[in-house]
Order: C-alpha cells, then sequence, then structure tokens
C-alpha cells in the first residue's frame, strides 16, 4: 500500500504540474495580439538595459546563420597579436558595444543627415565577433580572410545593394587586410581613406631583426604595404607611379625610420596622398574634406579605415600607439560628416584597447560615435540612389524600439 500511495502522489503531483503550465503537455498558442501586448509591456530597453549589442540592433551569429540576410552587419574582430607596441585592442569590439548604449533605433535620428539610420531602407545586424584565435597569427588571417569573405558575399535585403556592406570593430589595424582581400572578391581592387597617426605602409624589413620570418611580415604597420604587393588597392592609371594617388591617409605625425624621408618616398610610390595632422590648423576640416573628395570622387569604391589614435591621446587614450598631437574628436567627426558623398563598401574603428582608457571610456564613446557616422553616410547615400533626401524615409521593418 505504501509504493502505491507513493506512485499516486507522484502522478498527481505531475498532473498538477502539467496543468499548471498549460495543461496536459500540451504548448499554450499565443495570439499575435496577446504577443503585441507582451512588446508594448516588456519590449523597450533603457539604454542602460538589455543585452550589450552594437546601439542594441538585433544580434545574430551570421557566421554559423547564413539564412539571416542584412544590408548592413556589424562585425567584431578581437584580434590584437599582429601589434608592435601595446596590446588590448581584443577588446575592442566589447567596449564600442558597451559605449554605442545610448545609440538607439529610437533615438537615433541624425540630425547633420536629416535621416534616422536605424529607422531606414537598410538592415542593419549586429553579427557578432569573428572567433580569431589568439596564438597563430598565419591562423588567424586566414580566419579574417574567410570570414569577410563568407558574410560579404552573402545577398543583401535591400535591391539598392548588390552585395552588403560590413563594419568591423578593431582589434588591431592589421584586420584591414582580409577585409580588402574579401572586397577584392567582390568589387575589384577599391581605394582606401585611412585616419591615422602612422602610415602603415611600411615595408615589413622596415622592422629590423635577425629572427625576421614570412608570418613577422603581416603586422599592424605593414598591412596597407602588402595589400599594395597584392594588387587589392585601385591606382590611377598613369606612366610615373610617383604621381599615381589611390587612396589617402589623413592625421599623420608619425616619426620615421632611418634619418630622411625615405618612408614617404616609399608611400608616394604606393600611390599614397598624404595630409598631416597640422594640416587642419591651415585649412580647417572643411579644407581636409576638400583634398580627400579630390582625390577618391564619389564613384569608385572606397574601404575607410579608422584607427582610433588618429585623435590625440588627450581624447582617445585607450589605443595600443598613442601619439601627442592629433586631432579632437569633434574635428574628426566634423571630416566624416563632409565625406559622405564617398563610395563605402566598407570599413572599421581599430586600435580600442579599453584597458588604456579613463573611467569615462571615452575612446570607446568615440569609436562608437565613428561608426554612428559611418553608418549614417552609407544609409544616406543610399537615399539619395533612391532619390530620397529628407527625413521622410520608409522605416525598415526591423527598426525595433530600444529607449524612452
Amino acid at each position: 500500500m505504501r509504493l502505491a500511495e507513493t506512485l499516486w502522489l507522484a502522478l498527481s503531483c505531475g498532473s498538477a504540474l502539467v496543468n499548471a503550465c498549460g495543461g496536459h503537455g500540451q504548448v499554450r498558442k499565443w495570439s499575435q495580439e496577446e504577443l503585441d501586448a507582451l512588446e508594448e509591456k516588456w519590449g523597450t530597453d533603457w539604454a542602460f538595459s538589455g543585452i550589450s549589442t552594437f546601439a542594441h540592433l538585433k544580434h545574430v551569429k551570421c557566421l554559423t546563420t547564413p539564412s539571416e540576410l542584412y544590408d548592413i552587419a556589424i562585425i567584431g574582430a578581437p584580434f590584437d597579436t599582429a601589434v608592435s607596441y601595446r596590446p588590448g585592442a581584443r577588446f575592442g569590439p566589447r567596449a564600442i558595444r558597451a559605449a554605442s548604449a545610448r545609440q538607439t533605433s529610437f533615438r537615433g535620428f541624425n540630425p547633420r543627415a536629416g535621416m534616422n539610420p536605424y529607422q531606414n531602407w537598410a538592415k542593419i545586424l549586429d553579427c557578432g565577433d569573428i572567433p580569431v584565435v589568439p596564438i597563430d597569427n598565419a591562423v588567424a588571417l586566414t580566419q579574417m580572410t574567410t570570414a569577410f569573405r563568407e558574410l560579404g558575399a552573402r545577398a543583401p535585403v535591400s535591391p539598392l545593394l548588390s552585395k552588403p556592406k560590413l563594419i568591423t570593430l578593431g582589434g588591431d589595424h592589421s584586420l584591414a587586410l582580409p577585409a580588402l582581400r574579401a572586397l577584392k572578391e567582390i568589387y575589384g581592387p577599391v581605394r582606401v581613406l585611412h585616419f591615422d597617426a602612422h602610415l602603415d605602409t611600411w615595408h615589413p624589413a622596415k622592422y629590423p631583426s635577425h629572427w625576421a620570418s614570412e608570418q613577422t611580415r603581416f603586422n599592424h604597420g605593414s598591412m596597407f604595404w602588402l595589400a599594395g604587393q597584392e594588387g587589392l588597392l585601385l591606382a590611377n592609371t598613369t606612366t610615373d607611379p610617383t604621381k599615381s594617388k589611390s587612396s589617402v591617409h589623413a592625421g599623420l605625425r608619425t616619426r620615421l625610420s632611418g634619418d630622411d624621408y625615405a618612408d614617404y618616398s616609399d608611400d608616394a610610390a604606393q600611390g599614397w596622398v598624404r595630409i598631416a595632422a597640422d594640416e587642419v590648423d591651415d585649412v580647417g576640416t572643411s579644407g581636409v574634406v576638400e583634398l580627400i573628395m579630390d582625390t577618391l570622387g564619389t564613384a569608385d569604391p572606397v574601404y575607410l579605415s579608422v584607427d582610433i589614435d588618429v585623435l590625440d591621446p588627450a581624447f582617445a587614450p585607450g589605443t595600443g600607439t598613442p601619439e601627442p598631437g592629433g586631432w579632437t574628436t569633434r574635428e574628426l567627426i566634423r571630416v566624416l560628416r563632409g565625406i559622405e558623398g564617398l563610395n563605402l563598401v566598407g570599413a572599421d574603428v581599430v586600435e580600442v584597447a579599453p584597458a588604456y582608457q579613463g573611467n569615462g571610456e571615452e575612446t570607446a564613446l568615440a569609436a562608437a560615435q565613428v561608426v554612428y557616422e559611418m553608418l549614417s553616410s552609407m544609409v544616406k547615400r543610399g537615399m539619395g540612389e533612391m532619390g530620397r533626401t529628407g527625413a521622410a524615409g520608409a522605416k525598415s521593418g526591423e527598426s525595433g524600439r530600444d529607449e524612452l
């Protein structure tokens, strides 16, 4: 009798639990009206609540979800073992996402652009991070190249695009090489607009070492030299390679190798135009914009690469190779807003190393703002191609509600 009573009690309790959870093991079917009510009640996050995705965007692990389509993807590349000074940029994607918390689709209207990039034609996703291996740079380079190829080759949602656009959160600057390799397969060679304190076109031999190897050629100061050697950069047609002007550096203030200007000569031979940080004092931000646009134009595909150390360490101390005498955050933003006519096919913001920034997150906040300006320019150019230039653009179905 005692065993029978025990079984009866167990069955009774199990039955009660099933009934409490919806009845006899059947899953409750929720109506759309009920789901809408739940969304109305619980679906709004404050800037400081919710999971830390970029600007509270929908998060999808795009590399493992090939069915998920997008027009613009935010993708992290937490890699920093190709640096020559301070490591730590592997934590950059996480820091930039956290600093973007006050960017929301609900309060995302950009007054200078006259539109809200998060509530417009483009479906924008946070695609998470590339799981870059930290202990083998050769494997890491292959991983990043493969990931950029896969993500950049998918079909976009909007008919405005032939392929989606990627904005990469670094990571150190070496990630630009795999990004350019992937872009060449889609668009052919592209031009580069490079904001940085440093040239990053150094021949690998400029880092002299008895222990040099094939892999040490790949680092965060040589990737644009390697890109030029691989034919990834678009050059103007000229019989004199020293007069070819294919790409632009802006914000330069680095020291050079040796005791002469050989680094500049080598850089010019690779087709780069140099804009020093000091030039903003002479021509202003509008003059810097004019120099950039005159060189790059509005038709050719352009990869925009922003090393956060283009800013003075007073504004961005959290970076791997800080150089005094840089631009203010406001000056960089003004320049970025002036180049919205460029045909951007991809972009990155790199070298955010949060371990060296202050408690106020100034470096990561600047990087998050840079991404917002990139998004605004990409979306606004699309609006122009649709014949829409004002704030009355149609909203994307992925706009969401994020902030009161």
